[in-house]
């Protein structure tokens, strides 16, 4: 028993959850369609305005008291289901969910009969409220199928006035023609509306798509940057440390100092990480050519850094800072290299990172996952027009060239956007 009221009560919660994000949401395509629920409610029930003829009908008619509550039951039970239907705001989706097409066929057909019924017993004075079972269908139904039922509806409003008349000649064109236009024109109405709240929820639901997706990009570049990041200094971290175990017994001085570097390595890596979280952090090209130096010079390797003088536009130096990161990592981590040699190259259209090394194990670009590794630099290098070139270089070597365009229209539009 414990078991079934938890359940039930977590059902609840869950709906109740639902029910009060599905709210916000809501109100809000209310507000974007310009119509607030009062004045939608004031607009439909103002409809109930076609009353009126067969009110007056009855007055006139002066029928017996039985009679006359029937047609007056019958004009309460229509007004009853008139506003039930209409007094939700059709952007509401609850509106929408209360009914399924069967139930609102049934409803229509049944206020169509009321209608007939009351119109044979009474006059055609009561064909007025065909106005409101119009206006029903507009919102009930799906658009084509409410198009094709508000025709119906014309046709069906025409021909009993015509034929409750006694024909063409003696119908009263003047009070029926505005009756045939009312029918057509705000079951029209409806469904215009009906596919405005369609196409409405239909915005939302991308929008919401988007935020998701733009969620996902910023995870996966938050996942690019920490990798970038962590892999070269905590791999700096890891030779020194080692360096500094090696140096304990022999160079304490040395080991002193070793140690200081991998703190102020670790230092400088939370900076980095916290400056990347809040998403403003852009290496640059010339920092990450002298962490290139410390960290092959505490490896061991021999390295040659050839650099330019000018300076480069942001955008294409942040790019190939991030080259030259993953790819010096990449030779301490993955190779068994004994050189190393960081070229940068420019010329009038274009400007390259080439690192190359006698490595006897290179990295695998097909075994990377999108977030990480050459694939994740691949991912920035093509995001800004330029490609990537990962491959053995002769029997023992490895190189990774990063190319950019520079100075196009294209690369300055990216910089724009930067």
């Amino acid at each position: 028993m414990a078991e079934h009221i938890s359940a039930a009560a977590a059902r609840r919660s869950v709906q109740s959850a639902a029910s009060s994000k599905a709210m916000p949401e809501a109100h809000e395509m209310v507000v974007a369609s310009g119509i607030s629920l009062r004045l939608w409610r004031l607009y439909a029930q103002a409809w109930l305005v076609c009353l009126l003829f067969p009110l007056m009908t009855l007055i006139q008619q002066r029928p017996p008291v039985f009679s006359l509550l029937l047609a007056l039951a019958g004009l309460a039970i229509f007004v009853a289901c008139y506003t039930a239907i209409m007094w939700s705001h059709p952007l509401h989706v609850g509106a929408q969910q209360r009914w399924s097409f069967r139930p609102a066929l049934v409803l229509l057909l049944s206020l169509v009969a009321l209608v007939l019924g009351l119109s044979l017993a009474f006059g055609s004075a009561f064909l007025w409220l065909l106005v409101g079972v119009s206006a029903i269908a507009g919102v009930l139904l799906p658009a084509r199928s409410a198009f094709l039922a508000v025709m119906v509806l014309t046709l069906l409003t025409l021909s009993c006035a015509v034929g409750m008349a006694g024909g063409i000649g003696a119908a009263d064109w003047l009070h029926f023609i505005p009756l045939v236009l009312l029918v057509r024109g705000l079951g029209l109405d409806m469904v215009g509306l009906a596919r405005l709240a369609s196409a409405l929820r239909a915005v939302h639901a991308a929008r919401g798509e988007l935020a998701r997706l733009a969620v996902i990009e910023e995870r996966l570049r938050m996942a690019r940057d920490l990798h970038d990041l962590l892999g070269q200094r905590l791999t700096m971290m890891t030779l020194k440390s080692e360096l500094a175990q090696r140096l304990v017994s022999q160079d304490p001085t040395q080991a002193a100092l070793e140690m200081h570097a991998v703190e102020q390595a670790a230092r400088q890596a939370l900076r980095e990480v916290r400056a990347t979280v809040v998403g403003y952090r852009q290496p640059t090209l010339q920092s990450e050519l002298d962490g290139a130096r410390q960290l092959l010079e505490a490896a061991g390797i021999d390295y040659r850094v050839e650099q330019l003088t000018e300076a480069l536009p942001a955008v294409v130096d942040a790019v190939l800072a991030w080259t030259v990161r993953e790819g010096v990592t990449n030779v301490i981590r993955h190779s068994r290299a004994h050189w190393c040699r960081v070229r940068i190259i420019a010329t009038d259209a274009c400007v390259a990172t080439e690192i190359t090394n006698d490595g006897a194990r290179a990295p695998e670009l097909r075994d990377a996952s999108p977030s990480s590794g050459l694939a994740g630099l691949a991912d920035r290098v093509r995001a800004h027009g330029g490609q990537l070139i990962a491959g053995p270089l002769g029997d023992d070597g490895f190189r990774l060239m990063v190319e950019l365009p520079i100075g196009s229209r294209s690369m300055s539009q990216q910089e724009q956007r930067s």
